[in-house]
């Protein structure tokens, strides 16, 4: 697939990753050529990508030696930030030439402060002013303490990333705190957001479910959960964006929160390994993938254009679906909006302690 057929159709692609190496690197991988040959227009991080980059390379290793003096909390927010920033620098020609929607940068508050409406405002206060570039989003999760950290923060004309979304309704809260924060904000028209909404996890959680059940119905409704989800939360997206309450803010040049589809490798491997792109476009979204799949989507994706609008009557019957088998989507998301902020605080735990003994060394 040409990674232009998707942005044409209206999709960003953005990459699930940083590390140093890409940073700095020159081989096919490196963000630089991934930028130029692969359509990447943004970079999404997370614990766990950093927890991975900086625990195993060797280009973080002088850097902590120098900062030996500093508590590990203190090291671990230079580096991140340091990588965060050179990688908005890099992406400012494509944040400049899309008037600041694509060419973003994500970095995460601590995991731990989930839970913690002030907290993440202050440290979403704290990392904006020490990246200090434009093209940043702050990820806040979108816990329910975690609603009013978004108010608070697109306040202040602090773009966001609101991460660890699940569940529809959880959707709606979002797009309310986004809304609610733009219209206390004196420049709406500096302020960017996108909603991440978790896809492959969900399958994974209720295929777990449809296979226990031993229904014959059961079967025909394995790896439909994710993609209905998605397909029905873009259909909120679109009623909200056509709301007069928005369009009230969009006349004073405000931008609409983006859905941004996360979670987008696949975990079963017998299913199409490029499933969670190519069923999830449509105009005004982003999808942020993994190394292996967006080389999946170039080598064999096939990009049919808009298919999400017109998709809706199906996923719901989804939905009805397997609520005849008597399985509670709600119940699901809820479980994996709490499992995700556990998987982040223990890759952020893993982070904190590989450095504390690096910098012992």
């Amino acid at each position: 697939m040409k990674i232009e057929d998707l942005a044409r159709a209206g999709t960003s692609v953005w990459l699930d990753d940083l590390s140093r190496a890409k940073l700095t690197g020159t081989d096919s991988h490196s963000l630089p050529q991934r930028i130029a040959n692969s359509g990447v227009v943004g970079v999404t991080t997370n614990p766990s990508i950093f927890s991975a980059a900086i625990s195993t390379g060797v280009e973080y290793a002088s850097d902590i030696q120098s900062m030996r003096d500093q508590n590990v909390d203190e090291v671990v927010r230079k580096l991140t930030t340091d990588d965060v920033r050179r990688a908005c620098d890099i992406f400012t020609p494509i944040f400049q030439s899309s008037g600041g929607v694509d060419g973003r940068v994500s970095i995460e508050v601590d995991p731990r402060l989930a839970n913690n409406t002030q907290e993440t405002i202050t440290q979403g206060r704290g990392l904006w002013a020490l990246v200090n570039r434009p093209n940043l989003l702050i990820k806040v999760p979108a816990t329910k303490q975690g609603l009013p950290a978004i108010t608070a923060l697109i306040a202040d004309g602090i773009s966001v990333n609101v991460t660890l979304i699940f569940s529809i309704k959880r959707y709606g809260e979002v797009i309310d705190a986004f809304i609610s924060g733009v219209e206390g904000c004196t420049n709406p028209s500096q302020v960017h957001s996108v909603a991440s909404f978790f896809v492959s996890r969900i399958d994974s959680a209720v295929d777990d479910l449809l296979k226990k059940s031993g229904s014959p119905q059961a079967e025909a409704l394995l790896g439909k959960a994710a993609i209905a989800n998605a397909h029905l939360a873009y259909q909120l997206f679109e009623e909200r964006e056509a709301s007069k309450r928005w369009q009230d803010l969009k006349i004073k040049g405000a931008h609409m929160q983006r859905p941004l589809w996360a979670s987008t490798g696949v975990k079963d491997p017998t299913y199409d390994d490029t499933r969670y792109v190519v069923e999830l476009v449509a105009p005004n979204t982003v999808n942020t993938m993994p190394q292996s799949t967006l080389d999946a989507v170039i080598d064999h994706g096939i990009c049919r254009g808009n298919t999400i609008s017109g998709k809706y009557a199906d996923a719901i019957q989804v939905f009805q679906g397997l609520s005849e088998l008597e399985i509670s989507l709600n119940a699901v998301t809820a479980e994996l909006e709490i499992d995700g902020v556990k998987k982040f605080e223990a890759a952020w735990n893993q982070l904190l302690d590989n450095v504390s003994k690096a910098m012992a060394q």
